[in-house]
């Protein structure tokens, strides 16, 4: 089972500060929010509130229900406030205030939350209290959250989002897969705890697509467009728009073209698509270079949601009339190494990250990006203070990381108009004798195996 630890650590030291306390955390659904919230209130006094999707009057009335039969009173409250005053701490403690899926309960009316600020400001309870405001919507916590509280958003003390896993976590929690395993399953789930828990280290890739993706009872089988649908209308069109980008489209007039929406639609729903970390659009590391930049370039960043508009979705008839090892063999397996070539460049940025942190590469970098050429890319960019800059390309599905790969390379630093104090090369296979050698007569070009990673 994930476990948060730094999210944990976190929430404790605000629970140890003498103040009150007003804490925001979301996020997806999947996020291992419950584990977290759980192993927190272990040994705290805690009062726990799940909202319903109904109305505000009904909101409260189970809200205050729920209160007197927590605290054992009688009287009704007539609002969130009457109500908060018949809290109580069990043993003297700081009492912890839970609001899950808080979406739900504060909306356009913000009795709730004037309520909360009111307890946080200890105008309806003496002691001490940490209140926690969670919600699954990231739509919600990063947009309308704060349009919704106005200038009351300053009482929230601290807003912590539950990301997905990094490539670190799943190979911590997959101790019997290989590196290369790991680089699958971090290309085909993505760091989704939940995704995660429930994967099967026992099994090899195969197996686990099989089972949980391609088999009708697969607990990922509906997960793409369920997922799109929590929190989006119209999901024709927003499955439109991700079959065309999985596809090959990533221009917004490639889009245009291929579904026949309007530049502006698609503009709007890619706006929707990126507000909850579906899509995103590629920003190139900034370098002389710009005119030889590909600009407006699109991506799905949600690796599973990637994972099945590029295979599952194309075939939706197939997968129906197939078993799942037939589907598998004939719709995924020859092309998922070109496919996980970008998640391997993931891992190989994280990877430059990791050592920068323990201070492992020559210079100390600021940033890390990539850079999409016209002609060309370049992996990994890391840049420092003074722009002295490190840079990398990866090789994933290749037999061997050839020569000419490195000239690529340098073709396309050209292009970018940027100079490099050291030269990463990845490769999940060999490389080939010539770029060994040059590793040998040239300290600044490192060549880095897979097993390193």
């Amino acid at each position: 089972m994930v476990t948060r630890t730094n999210e944990l650590k976190k929430l404790d030291t605000i629970y140890q500060s003498n103040a009150n306390n007003l804490v925001l955390v979301y996020g997806r659904n999947g996020s291992a929010k419950e584990n977290l919230l759980d192993s927190f209130t272990t040994g705290k006094s805690y009062f726990y509130y799940r909202s319903r999707q109904c109305s505000d009057a009904k909101q409260h009335a189970y809200f205050d229900k729920q209160m007197r039969e927590t605290y054992n009173y009688l009287k009704v409250g007539q609002d969130y406030e009457e109500t908060f005053k018949n809290f109580r701490s069990k043993d003297g403690s700081k009492l912890v205030l839970i609001i899950d899926e808080a979406q739900y309960a504060i909306k356009k009316n913000t009795e709730l939350f004037n309520a909360l600020v009111a307890l946080k400001n200890r105008k309806l309870y003496p002691g001490k209290v940490m209140i926690i405001i969670v919600s699954s919507s990231i739509v919600w916590a990063q947009n309308n959250f704060a349009e919704i509280v106005g200038s009351q958003k300053s009482a929230v003390d601290e807003s912590i989002k539950l990301e997905n896993l990094s490539f670190l976590d799943i190979v911590r929690a997959f101790p019997e897969y290989s590196v290369a395993s790991c680089v699958s399953t971090y290309g085909i789930i993505g760091g989704v705890a939940e995704y995660v828990d429930r994967w099967n280290g026992r099994k090899n890739i195969k197996a686990n697509v099989c089972e949980n993706i391609l088999s009708p009872t697969g607990f990922l089988y509906k997960e793409a467009e369920g997922y799109i649908s929590s929190e989006l209308r119209e999901l024709s069109c927003y499955n439109t728009i991700l079959g065309s980008i999985a596809a090959g489209n990533e221009k917004l007039n490639d889009l245009y073209e291929d579904t026949g929406y309007s530049r502006a639609k698609i503009s709007v729903y890619m706006k929707n698509l990126a507000a909850f970390d579906v899509v995103d659009k590629v920003v190139s590391f900034e370098t002389g270079g710009w005119d030889n930049t590909k600009k407006g370039v699109y991506r799905i960043v949600d690796p599973y949601i990637n994972f099945w508009f590029t295979f599952v979705y194309p075939h939706l008839s197939e997968l129906v009339s197939r078993t799942p090892e037939s589907f598998y063999n004939e719709f995924i397996y020859p092309n998922l190494d070109k496919y996980l070539q970008k998640y391997f460049i993931d891992v190989c940025r994280e990877y430059l990250h990791l050592l920068n942190v323990v201070d492992q590469l020559p210079i100390k970098l600021v940033k890390i990006g990539t850079w999409v050429g016209k002609e060309g890319n370049i992996d990994v960019i890391g840049q420092s203070s003074n722009r002295e800059n490190v840079v990398g390309i990866c090789n994933w599905a290749e037999k061997q990381m050839s020569y000419a790969r490195y000239e690529e390379l340098l073709e396309s630093m050209k292009k970018a108009r940027i100079t490099a104090r050291t030269i990463y090369l990845f490769s999940a296979t060999k490389f080939d004798d010539k770029l060994v050698e040059l590793s040998h007569e040239n300290k600044n070009v490192v060549l880095v195996d897979m097993t390193e990673l």
